[in-house]
């Protein structure tokens, strides 16, 4: 079965999700998985899509012409088989929060730290909060662990981190919850 990637962005606005998920319901498609966010005033969706019969992007994107005529940009992307599949990561599973005032490359600077480490990142999420005359950027980042990296050895990096960058950086671990 063939796999697709759907990324529709648009003008914030209530029914985004439902309009989408009509149309996918209606074609009989399966939602393997999804991500949905408000970035700035923009609603950004991606969903991993099947369907049994359909096997071609473009025949899917005209599926989804309604929500063109809204205003929504629509983009469908084929992927490779093994595409829709999480990948199996093994390790601590941590979540690390930055707080700071807002400055260039503080992304840059985290990120480039966790890659140098090995670590995975699964979710990264950035917002400005606080008052026009107090913002503060927030940086929250859900990652796995190399086998190899203790928890400890990635605080001692964050705490490096953290001085140099003069902000807020917590590293804690995740348990994981089975029902």
């Amino acid at each position: 079965m063939q796999h697709f990637a759907l990324t529709i962005i648009g003008r914030d606005r209530p029914g985004i999700v439902s309009s989408t998920a009509e149309i996918i319901y209606k074609l009989g498609c399966n939602i393997a998985d999804s991500s949905n966010n408000i970035l700035g005033g923009q609603f950004a969706m991606i969903l991993i899509l099947s369907h049994p019969e359909i096997n071609d992007a473009e025949q899917l994107a005209k599926e989804f012409s309604s929500l063109e005529e809204q205003g929504l940009s629509v983009f469908v992307r084929t992927l490779k088989p093994g595409g829709e599949k999480r990948p199996e990561l093994s390790g601590e599973a941590c979540m690390i929060s930055v707080y700071g005032s807002d400055k260039p490359g503080l992304v840059y600077k985290v990120a480039k730290v966790l890659s140098e480490l090995n670590v995975n990142i699964v979710d990264l999420s950035t917002k400005l909060i606080g008052s026009a005359e107090r913002p503060v950027y927030v940086i929250m980042c859900e990652t796995v662990l190399p086998e190899e990296l203790s928890v400890d050895k990635l605080k001692e990096s964050m705490e490096s981190l953290k001085q140099q960058l003069q902000v807020d950086i917590s590293v804690r671990t995740v348990t994981p919850v089975e029902l």
